[in-house]
């Protein structure tokens, strides 16, 4: 998950050639936990108990979940594609959970789901509108230079600045997606009164030092997929998209408790700018884009098949029960 998020994060900065690549591993590990310590309790109780009962998250069923969703993003990895954590996850418990027929569809259907649709389109918007507002606008030239700005070093501390927040709100949403089903395992364990908060505690303590490890491996090849191979961005651009994402993904995580994408939000951001910089049809056409929005819905649906057949081989050989 580390290889993945690190592109939503630190891409904007690396692409406009602000930070080391060497730099980013530590400091988007320390983020991304310090947002799962501070932030990221309602996303872990999502998911660990909203999809797939907590009470059937078994030392099984969560190792099925956690492999599938897992080797989901590890492809995506290696295709250099971002991929969305908490999509590959949600439906990595779907494919555990149908075959042991314990599906709870409410909130993936009436909350998950919405949100998935919903969050990238404002990031889009937000992205354009602002950029075309204080961009576009005020150079009155038929493209926006997100170049063009001033070249004091605050704006390179800015731009880290906001790329640290941006792992901040990665670690508020996206170390659930381990975190959560661990919580929920250690709390059955324990039984009634097991310490539900101090489960939750460790299992972000597990977690959250991998999303680093995870960057420094397998982060590098995505981090340049998004930040120098759709568009580069400027100082500037990279600050307001970073801040947009960040926000939308926070709100996610803070007021609703969601699972959500933060890399498809960051990617329609940057679509966003790319059409401002050289066109709808310019940007649109690249192939890098295809490929996004393939391994988008690939990724996702191969967590759910492994998941589904791993969890019908378990029951058939007597590791699990109906």
């Amino acid at each position: 998950m580390g290889g993945s998020g690190t592109a939503p994060s630190f891409s904007a900065a690396y692409g406009s050639g602000i930070i080391r690549r060497d730099y980013i591993p530590f400091l988007f590990g320390f983020f991304v936990l310090l947002g799962a310590v501070l932030a990221g309790d309602k996303v872990i109780d999502t998911i660990g108990g909203a999809v797939l009962p907590a009470e059937h998250m078994g030392i099984v069923v969560v190792s099925i979940v956690l492999l599938a969703s897992a080797l989901s993003i590890f492809l995506a990895n290696l295709l250099k594609v971002p991929q969305s954590t908490s999509q590959s996850t949600v439906f990595a418990l779907v494919g555990c959970a149908v075959p042991l027929q314990i599906l709870d569809s409410t909130r993936l259907v009436y909350e998950m789901v919405p949100t998935w649709l919903f969050m990238p389109l404002i990031s889009f918007a937000l992205a354009y509108g602002l950029g075309y507002i204080f961009i576009k606008a005020r150079h009155k030239s038929d493209s926006a230079s997100f170049k063009k700005v001033s070249g004091n070093n605050v704006w390179k501390y800015i731009t880290i600045a906001s790329s640290c927040y941006v792992a901040f709100s990665i670690g508020s949403n996206n170390v659930a997606n381990s975190a959560g089903p661990l919580a929920s395992l250690a709390a059955n364990q324990l039984g009634p009164g097991g310490g539900e908060s101090l489960m939750m505690l460790l299992s972000i303590m597990l977690v959250a030092p991998w999303f680093g490890i995870g960057s420094a491996l397998l982060g590098r090849g995505v981090t340049k997929a998004i930040g120098q191979e759709i568009i580069q961005i400027g100082v500037l651009g990279a600050t307001f998209i970073s801040l947009i994402t960040a926000t939308l993904l926070l709100l996610a995580s803070t007021t609703l408790g969601i699972p959500t994408s933060l890399v498809q939000m960051n990617t329609f951001a940057v679509i966003a700018v790319g059409m401002l910089k050289i066109g709808p049809r310019r940007i649109l056409s690249r192939l890098s884009i295809l490929k996004l929005f393939t391994v988008w819905v690939i990724a996702p649906l191969f967590a759910l098949v492994t998941a589904y057949l791993i969890t019908v081989g378990a029951l058939k050989i007597g590791l699990l029960t109906l």
